[in-house]
């Protein structure tokens, strides 16, 4: 596993990322051994190499990478955008939440902390407007749930029935669009 960066941390499962130069990073919780992980690759495998050839493709192609400017705008534009989405839907979902914070993160789309302060991607932005509902619609719901339990989907399939399609969409394109800041 040396072409792998291991970064343990206090997380509770598993992460794989495919960095720009095309090596893995892998986050994992503390309590994973090395052969869990190597274990864990293995079974990913076959995403491993569809995605390192997405970024081989990225690469080739010549991506366009979002500018510091590129990414205050959509910081901008998103402070006009997420606020108004996070009030009309915790109305909805009858919960009230505190502080709501744009930012550029590097792997979340969004999180909600115990004291219910909301954190979203600047990234969102690029993203199609009931995606953006979605992840909002996510972090409320954990006002209710603070987990990824059946409770908690359910709460969130209540508010979207489709969440699913809205899901899979991040998950198939999300990454593509948070390798596009130069980091």
């Amino acid at each position: 596993m040396t072409d792998v960066e291991i970064i343990r941390s206090k997380r509770k499962s598993m992460e794989i990322q495919i960095c720009l130069d095309g090596h893995l990073r892998v986050r994992a919780p503390h309590f994973i051994t090395d052969a869990e992980i190597k274990d864990f690759l293995r079974e990913k495998s076959n995403w491993i190499s569809k995605h390192r050839a997405v970024v081989k493709r990225e690469q080739e192609t010549g991506m366009q990478r979002l500018s510091a400017q590129d990414i205050k705008k959509l910081a901008d534009e998103a402070v006009g955008v997420i606020p108004e989405k996070v009030h009309r839907f915790a109305k909805q979902i009858g919960v009230d939440y505190g502080r709501i914070t744009i930012r550029n993160q590097k792997t979340r789309w969004g999180s909600c902390s115990a004291k219910g302060n909301l954190n979203f991607n600047c990234l969102l932005m690029l993203t199609p407007d009931d995606v953006q509902d979605y992840v909002v619609i996510h972090e409320l719901c954990h006002r209710k749930q603070m987990n990824h339990s059946s409770k908690f989907w359910a709460e969130v399939e209540h508010m979207m029935p489709d969440y699913k399609q809205k899901r899979k969409w991040l998950k198939e394109n999300g990454g593509e669009i948070m390798r596009r800041v130069a980091r």
